[in-house]
């Protein structure tokens, strides 16, 4: 089974990431199981997927959080895309996810990410890592990565509060 680093340890992948359909997207098949479905996806088979628990959705380095919105909450899992590890757009769409639309739920990078942009990742709010399986030999990296750094000044998602105000109370 492919592994992934979830909340700082190396755990099976159980989900399974659609590719995005090549044609129309509401007549794009969605398997059974856990899976991980692209934005345009779930936008245009919203109805019909609505009824399965067993559905998370990806974004899209071209889409943003806004466009799934408060439905994040519905989800056990959104996954925010990196199609090179340049590209910071990932970033946004994950803290938009924890800090404008309150989801809960687990926060996943898919892509071309490096292990040390962890910690980074953690900050805005993502805490598991796939890489894919044929980039796993970059989990234990990241594992590694998540204690680059023990504290912070500024505020974030992983902690709401600034040093300054942690040291006064």
């Amino acid at each position: 089974m492919p592994k992934l680093v979830k909340d700082g340890a190396i755990v099976d992948n159980e989900w399974t990431l659609m590719a995005k359909p090549e044609g129309e997207a509401a007549e794009a098949e969605v398997p059974a199981g856990q899976i991980i479905v692209p934005l345009s996806a779930w936008l245009a088979q919203k109805d019909k997927l609505s009824a399965r628990d067993d559905i998370g959705v990806w974004i899209d380095t071209d889409e943003t959080a806004d466009q799934l919105g408060e439905d994040a909450q519905r989800f056990p899992l959104v996954a925010v895309h990196f199609p090179a590890f340049a590209d910071g757009r990932a970033f946004t769409n994950a803290r938009m996810l924890r800090e404008r639309f309150g989801f809960t739920g687990e926060l996943r990078a898919v892509g071309y990410f490096l292990a040390e942009q962890a910690c980074y990742l953690r900050r805005c709010g993502v805490n598991a890592f796939d890489f894919g399986a044929d980039r796993e030999q970059h989990l234990q990296a990241t594992v590694d990565a998540l204690q680059d750094f023990t504290e912070y000044y500024q505020a974030s998602v992983d902690e709401p509060l600034p040093l300054f105000r942690r040291r006064a109370s």
